[in-house]
Parts: structure tokens; sequence; C-alpha cells
């Protein structure tokens, strides 16, 4: 496995691979890689004859109180599970090679953002952060010219802006989502979850039950979504170490929130802090 860290050799090997008939999978990550991203490697491993993992901790998604600076780099360790999952590079640039410094400085001069889909949801609670990726991943998708980008669907706001990205700025790129892959105890797996005490951890799961709760409702026959929201909310407020931020549960593609489920797919999201440690997760309901 190549390491590169120049983005104008990194879009030259693809471009040459393209070139040659070759068909390529990309997976963007932050790093702090574990299961779930492995299944992101796996699934671009066997639809592509190549396979591109990028490590970049994009500072336009943070937050100002946000967790930048402690957020885990273990770039040796997840160097070594992408070269055993087969990928062929791992494009880890510095913050330098995609921002300009004067960018931080004097301010970034072009964003991309989702009106509508990327402004709820997390959108509201983490102002700018959809803005940071959907910037970010544009940038990306340019020097990583692939026919096919995977995504969780842990993130699954994320996923739909991606998605709505792809399709309005024309990218000639199919995004791949892929199953949220989770603990025995059902928690999400996700690279913030090393923040978690001892208890909170033991309390974590309770997400997913809480989410799997409104699942039984609808199986059911319950169709007014306060019901079910009031349901998945009351799950988490038995537990004093969860606080909840929001639940939703929306049109499965435009994240609209519903008032009835009337057979159109729909989606359970939820957010909630335990201690410092935030957490998403959602469900197919």
């Amino acid at each position: 496995m190549q390491i590169i860290e120049s983005p104008q050799e990194m879009r030259n090997i693809v471009k040459s691979w393209r070139c040659a008939g070759e068909e390529i999978g990309y997976i963007p990550t932050m790093g702090a890689l574990h299961a779930g991203h492995m299944a992101l490697v796996e699934a671009a491993r066997a639809a592509n004859q190549r396979v591109v993992a990028s490590i970049f901790v994009n500072p336009l998604q943070f937050g100002p109180h946000e967790d930048l600076d402690k957020y885990p780099r273990p770039i040796e360790r997840d160097s070594q599970l992408l070269k055993e999952a087969g990928c062929d590079i791992l494009f880890a640039p510095k913050v330098d090679a995609i921002y300009d410094g004067e960018e931080f400085t004097h301010g970034i001069h072009t964003y991309v953002e989702v009106n509508k889909l990327g402004d709820m949801w997390e959108g509201a609670v983490r102002p700018g952060h959809l803005r940071g990726v959907a910037t970010v991943l544009v940038r990306f998708f340019n020097i990583v010219p692939a026919q096919r980008a995977y995504f969780g669907e842990k993130d699954y706001q994320q996923l739909k802006v991606v998605e709505r990205v792809v399709q309005d700025l024309r990218y000639d790129l199919e995004i791949v989502p892929v199953a949220t892959v989770r603990e025995e105890d059902g928690l999400a797996l996700s690279s913030r979850n090393v923040y978690l005490s001892e208890a909170e951890r033991q309390v974590a799961p309770t997400l997913h039950q809480a989410l799997q709760v409104g699942v039984t409702l609808v199986r059911n026959g319950e169709r007014e979504v306060s019901t079910i929201g009031a349901a998945i909310q009351a799950v988490c407020d038995a537990s004093q170490l969860i606080k909840v931020q929001y639940v939703a549960i929306v049109n499965a593609e435009t994240l609209a929130p519903l008032d009835t489920l009337d057979g159109q797919p729909a989606r359970a999201l939820i957010a909630a802090r335990l201690g410092s440690t935030r957490l998403i997760d959602n469900i197919a309901i």
C-alpha cells in the first residue's frame, strides 16, 4: 500500500487507473479507524479493481468548542489496518495541502452548502458542520476522481447531504451506503466511543435500544409520529447520564419531519450527550 500526501500525485494516479479501464472505490475518513470503516473498505474491495482511503481530520467541520485538538489520530495503526484490508493507497494530506493557509486567516472563499437538508437536525445543533463536510468532500472528490465513494449509514444526514451534493453538482460518482456496524450490545461504532467513561459506555447502547422500541411500535401498528418519538425519548430519559438533543422521525430522503407514517420510507434519528461525548444513531422505521 502506498501512502501519498500530494493531491496532484494522488489525482494523477487515479486518472492513470481510469485510463487503463480500472474502477476505483474511495473511502474518505477522519482516521481513528474501526470495524465500521473496514466494512466500507470491504465493500469497495468487492466492487472495484482499486481502493483508495483518505485520512484527513477536517478542521472546517469542527465548531469552536468541539474536539478538533483532541480528536484521535493513530495514523500508524490506521495505516496498518488499511494495508491489511487491501487498500491500494492511503491518501493522507496535510491541512495546508487541502486548504491554503490564507483561507483560515482570511476566511474560506468557497463553501458548499445544501439548503434545508443541511440546516436541520445536525445542521441546527452543530452550525457549519455539514457545510464543512460538503466543502471538504468536494475538494477530495476532485482529487480522487473515483467511480464510487463509500459512506456509513450511521451518519445518516451526512450521507443524504453527500448524495445531494453529488447529484446537484453533476459528479460522475456513485455514492454507496453501507449499513451501520455495531458492537454486540448494539452501540453504533464511532471513533468518539473512546471518550466514553466506563459508566457512560454501559448505558450508551440505550440509544439503539430506544430506536428499536420505535420500530416495535410501528410493527405493532402505531403510525402517530408523536407517540413513537415520545416512546424513544422516554427510554433515554430513564438514564440520568443521557441528555437527548433531538429525536426525529423523518422522511428517509428529505429528512423533513413527519406527522404520521403513511407507507413512505422513514427514518428515526437520535442525538444525545453522555457526559462530554456526543453520539448519534438512526434506524429505518
